[in-house]
């Protein structure tokens, strides 16, 4: 495991933590405290359940909003061992959402411990669409509930892929494990229209990395503290 012998005595922040799966096994693991962040009311509901069940309430603090606000920063423990950020690909695919996101990831790296990660969990490969002229807000992304469709995930992956200009046939050979997709199921758009979409910019102001390890069509992404930058101020 990327993290053995990180976890014991670890101050633990779980950002868009939904029913605790991450934080919880920091816990399990011997983590001294962890933060969770986690907006959603219902899914809020079960992650308390589920430390109450385990019975780690001790060491477990939930923070009931948004894992980007300055409330979850502010209520991190510190120093911050291991910082954990998995949002919402549809969130990560707009350029303001994913501004806010890398935003919080400068922000929880500048408090980690020298030897401390902040990880970040994103779709890969990662297209950001552009944000329109004067645009200051992103939408609520939704929070889709799984469906009889086994290939949305296809169709949403390549969805993601900027499309090739002024192509004639009907089909996009895209392919996703070897699976050829119809075009026309995936967008009403044409085939001809420019999709703004750039590839994301993976750095965080004063951090080392990332160290990307890619899953298939995620990738998660370990970030450290450039202690030089410190040094220097």
């Amino acid at each position: 495991m990327l993290l053995r012998g990180h976890f014991e005595g670890a101050n633990v922040f779980d950002g868009f933590a939904g029913t605790g799966a991450i934080g919880l096994e920091a816990v399990s693991r011997g983590a001294a405290h962890c933060v969770f962040a986690e907006k959603h009311p219902t899914i809020a509901g079960i992650l308390e359940r589920n430390i109450e069940t385990l019975g780690c309430g001790d060491r477990c603090e939930i923070v009931r909003g948004d894992a980007l606000g300055p409330g979850a920063i502010a209520r991190c423990p510190r120093p911050l061992t291991l910082a954990f950020l998995d949002p919402p690909y549809p969130l990560v695919r707009e350029a303001i959402g994913y501004k806010r996101v890398m935003a919080q990831m400068k922000a929880l790296v500048s408090l980690l411990s020298d030897d401390g990660y902040a990880i970040l969990r994103l779709p890969h490969p990662l297209w950001v669409s552009r944000a329109a002229p004067g645009a200051t807000e992103v939408a609520e992304p939704v929070r889709r509930k799984k469906g009889k469709d086994r290939n949305a995930w296809k169709r949403e992956l390549l969805d993601d892929r900027p499309r090739r200009k002024n192509r004639s046939t009907h089909e996009e050979e895209d392919s996703v494990d070897g699976a050829v997709q119809d075009s026309g199921q995936q967008s009403g758009e044409s085939q001809s229209a420019e999709i703004e979409k750039d590839l994301a910019d993976l750095k965080v102001e004063g951090a080392v990395g990332p160290e990307s390890h890619v899953y298939h069509n995620m990738a998660v992404h370990f970030y450290m503290r450039d202690r030089s930058v410190s040094a220097g101020s």
